[in-house]
């Protein structure tokens, strides 16, 4: 006789606020927002962010989550096309309410109508890109266009920690000049407009849909100012968890989190547990 796979274990919070941000979750999940970050959280870390996928598990996980939500939200750095294309959720079954906000926020992607919209991009972003050849040459490192922004990624250097140590000072003088800031992250210095970051897109999204409580997984620095959205929902009165998709790379995350799981694996895991949890 065939038996059903054993659910999902759920992996319990370390505080109190994760804890009530849990049980909010599992008590309304009809009002629950799930925030994901991408890269390092549904997809390994590659030395190549073009060859960059979702985990093989994500879309089940998420397919499996995102009908008895309010909604899911992927919010990423990257432009939203390519985070579409990476996670190959472009037309995914059960995932037809899922939005990504790229660019941190400045593009949405909505599953519904497949359409991209966003505001041009900022001229300084071309400025930057002109100039970044000459001051890159001989560090090894490799320029990822993002259309609204550009990304110095130091990973495939020699020394790649030494590499993005040295290039900080020159890489946000040249931002400044342009109008535009520096955003470091696991091996990357990051040249986009200012205003723009994950918690301004988070908040937004939550209060467009009147989120009654928020999970945000995450693992990088560009996190952070998703982290303290929730933070400040928290103070209004709007439960959260924050989830960290553990990195030896950076640790602010892990510090502040309610739950560290074991990277995109654990991520899926997490949301696998959640589907079967939720009534």
């Amino acid at each position: 006789m065939s038996t059903a796979p054993a659910p999902e274990p759920l992996p319990a919070p370390v505080t109190e606020a994760g804890r009530q941000g849990l049980d909010a979750l599992l008590a309304g999940p009809d009002k629950a927002l799930i925030g994901l970050d991408f890269d390092g959280t549904l997809a390994p870390i590659v030395a190549d962010p073009d060859r960059a996928r979702a985990h093989p598990e994500a879309l089940s996980a998420l397919a499996a989550l995102a009908p008895k939500v309010a909604a899911v939200a992927v919010v990423t750095g990257r432009p939203a096309e390519v985070a579409v294309r990476n996670g190959a959720f472009a037309d995914a079954p059960g995932l037809e309410h899922l939005v990504v906000l790229g660019h941190y926020g400045a593009e949405r992607w909505d599953a519904r109508t497949g359409a991209v919209t966003a505001p041009p991009a900022p001229p300084g972003v071309d400025a930057v890109r002109a100039e970044l050849p000459g001051l890159l040459a001989g560090t090894g490192t490799y320029v990822e266009d993002k259309g609204r922004a550009v990304a110095v990624h130091t990973r495939r250097a020699a020394d790649p920690q030494g590499v993005f140590e040295a290039l900080r000072e020159p890489l946000t003088g040249l931002a400044a000049r342009h109008g535009l800031i520096v955003e470091p992250g696991r091996m990357v210095l990051e040249l986009r407009p200012p205003g723009i970051d994950k918690g301004v897109a988070l908040t937004a999204f939550a209060r467009e849909i009147g989120a009654g409580c928020v999970l945000y997984a995450g693992d990088d620095l560009g996190d952070l100012p998703a982290y303290a959205a929730v933070d400040a929902l928290r103070a209004e009165g709007t439960p959260g968890l924050l989830v960290c998709s553990g990195s030896d790379e950076v640790t602010e995350l892990r510090d502040r989190a309610d739950l560290v799981v074991d990277g995109p694996q654990g991520v899926v895991h997490l949301l696998h547990a959640l589907a079967h949890h939720i009534a």
